[in-house]
């Protein structure tokens, strides 16, 4: 409907027939604006200055009407703008007096991997906390029937319709999904799952879990400690402080500069191992590097060592085989079933003491006995010197009493339990000690309870036991 003397602005632009509001008096207007593709109207209100022509609902449906607004309009915005407008004289802008429906876009089925999983190696560091930064880890290791990612099912696409009333088409989008079918995976239903412990791998969008860790440079801060259920395979060197647990076998090409590693298959370095006289090694199968430096070693399969023991603790089920130079400088040997080395001592160097025959697992449980004995020991004569007191109260002896009682019970069973070992420590008596270069004086030699304090050197030789003593005899 178009009024006289009342002149209409569109997006700036003057339409109908009113009068030109540059005079004295000034009618009423708003101006539209078109957003978003046409999917929102806005506009802006105007009061009538100097006795103009003001507002009408009729002239705003022209105004709308010229502009083809017809889907979408929000009646109730209009009307509490033009009551403001009219009634207060103020100008209200930015009102949304139209908006029309986005289109849905189709997403294709798609396989999601698990967020838990996208998460679980980001550490959320505060500017007050310590971090030790080799806890670390770029690798995400996942457990067996964990689930890997989902599938999410198609979602159909959706026209939509602008402020105009015209149809706005829909596009497909396609999300970065993943594929199924890696190895060590299986589909079922929605889910995608682990069917083994390891290292979740994803490859030109293939998912996929490795039974082994394979590392092609060294071990630091940029791979963080090693845990890991499977084989761990290390190419370049390990740095001092970093930490390898292993499920399964591990090798390393390089030196193993060990703070702490536990492996339940074999250890392979190929380099050598250096423990600095901190580090701890348990190996669940076979032991073989070049050397091993100030370390403590406990191993339940064989240790195969090339050139040189130095200043170490070996504990060994199986025997210590070394190379035809390979020499033990120092340190103790614990090794079940005999020793092979190419020598045993050094001149310079601290004497070795090589006991053999004798399961160190036994030995340890017997010494953590010992010292439990030696506790219950001090604390029942420091008991039994206060029930002497003459002093004491009735109620005071009877709560000694008791406490007596049971210290001397736990005692007993440390006595038995002790007595039990020493009945199982000789585990081998056929153990020998093979060197075919030279033992130096001053080296202790054990098999089972037999032992030879080494006095003049002793070449190309084989120890063994019997008759519960040590005998010698050239090789």
């Amino acid at each position: 409907m178009e009024n006289e003397g009342q002149t209409v602005y569109i997006d700036s632009t003057e339409t109908g027939s009113r009068a030109d509001p540059s005079g004295p008096a000034k009618d009423g207007k708003i101006t539209l604006t078109f957003l978003n593709n046409n999917l929102e109207a806005r506009a802006d209100f105007f009061p009538a200055q100097n006795g103009g022509a003001p507002i009408t609902p009729e002239y705003i449906s022209e105004v709308l009407e010229d502009k083809k607004v017809r889907f979408g309009i929000r009646q109730d915005e209009i009307d509490r703008a033009y009551e403001k407008c009219v009634h207060a004289r103020e100008a209200v802008k930015d009102v949304l007096v139209a908006q029309g429906e986005p289109p849905f876009n189709e997403i294709p089925e798609y396989l999601q991997l698990n967020p838990m999983l996208e998460q679980r190696n980001l550490v959320s560091v505060k500017d007050t906390d310590t971090v030790d930064h080799r806890a670390r880890s770029p690798f995400i290791i996942v457990k067996k029937d964990m689930a890997l990612a989902k599938l999410k099912h198609r979602k159909p696409g959706r026209d939509g319709t602008n402020v105009h009333g015209e149809s706005i088409g829909y596009h497909s989008t396609h999300p970065e999904g993943l594929l199924a079918g890696g190895e060590n995976t299986r589909m079922e239903d929605r889910y995608l799952y682990s069917t083994i412990n390891g290292q979740l791998v994803i490859s030109n969008k293939i998912v996929s879990v490795r039974d082994s860790l394979v590392i092609s440079g060294s071990v630091g801060y940029g791979t963080g400690n090693i845990i890991f259920p499977g084989n761990v395979e290390i190419h370049g060197e390990v740095s001092d402080g970093f930490k390898i647990y292993s499920g399964g076998s591990v090798t390393i090409k390089q030196t193993f500069d060990v703070t702490d590693a536990v492996t339940r298959g074999d250890l392979n370095v190929a380099g050598g191992i250096i423990g600095r006289g901190r580090a701890l090694v348990k190996v669940g199968g076979n032991l073989k590097t070049r050397f091993i430096d100030n370390c403590r070693v406990a191993c339940r399969k064989s240790v195969s060592v090339d050139l040189e023991i130095v200043n170490s603790k070996i504990f060994t089920l199986e025997t210590l085989v070394m190379g035809d130079r390979g020499r033990i400088v120092g340190g103790e040997i614990y090794a079940l079933k005999g020793v092979r080395a190419g020598g045993i001592g050094r001149k310079t160097g601290k004497a070795a003491r090589i006991h053999c025959g004798v399961d160190f697992t036994l030995e340890q449980e017997k010494e953590k006995n010992n010292g439990m004995l030696r506790i219950l020991a001090a604390k029942l004569n420091h008991l039994r010197a206060l029930m002497e007191d003459p002093h004491l109260d009735e109620e005071k002896r009877a709560k000694m009493e008791t406490l007596l009682r049971r210290l001397e019970s736990e005692q007993d069973k440390a006595q038995g339990k002790v007595s039990e070992i020493l009945g199982q420590l000789n585990a081998f008596q056929d153990a020998v000690v093979e060197v075919k270069g030279e033992i130096v004086p001053g080296t202790l030699i054990e098999i089972c309870q037999g032992s030879l304090l080494v006095g003049e050197p002793l070449r190309r030789v084989r120890i063994r036991l019997e008759n519960n003593k040590l005998v010698t005899e050239k090789l």
